[in-house]
């Protein structure tokens, strides 16, 4: 697909962090030379062509107090596999609930991401997690560091 210059600029802008703002699209408008009902008409277009599926954020969790991760590997009977997976993917602490198949050398099938500000806390909610649960067998992995996040930019403007 060729892509107008302006659609570029705006390709550009929207790759760059979104500003805490009342109307974050119109300073990206603004930056990418363009009012912001035609920056928000392109990204309209873009997504009935499904040139673009969504939008998304990363959140900095460490710069917003979250500084412990826990990744909890739960065995969890496959008869209750939806039922505890709703109720795990409820919880405020929870940030992503997921299953995945077993194996003869791992027993765990459901897998959540739990946060919060120490390794105490997170140990914590797993343990709440597990009484009101009744799931006894379950680890807590803790990350050790965060990896470099980074998406995809396209248009740089060494591309140029």
């Amino acid at each position: 697909m060729e892509f107008a210059e302006n659609e570029i600029r705006l390709l550009r802008a929207l790759q760059e962090d979104l500003p805490v703002r009342e109307r974050p699209y119109a300073d990206l408008a603004a930056r990418a030379g363009m009012s912001e009902a035609e920056a928000l008409e392109i990204a309209r277009r873009w997504k009935e062509a499904g040139i673009v599926r969504r939008m998304g954020a990363f959140i900095r969790h460490r710069k917003a107090g979250v500084k412990a991760n826990g990744m909890v590997v739960w065995d969890v009977p496959e008869e209750r596999i939806e039922e505890a997976g709703r109720a795990m993917s409820a919880r405020d602490c929870v940030s992503h609930c997921y299953a995945r198949p077993r194996s003869d050398k791992w027993p765990f099938r459901l897998y959540t991401m739990i946060h919060g500000a120490t390794d105490d806390v997170v140990k914590e909610q797993a343990r709440l997690i597990s009484e009101e649960l009744r799931i006894e067998n379950f680890r807590i992995l803790f990350s050790l560091r965060e990896l470099k996040k980074s998406d995809t930019k396209l248009f740089m403007e060494e591309d140029r």
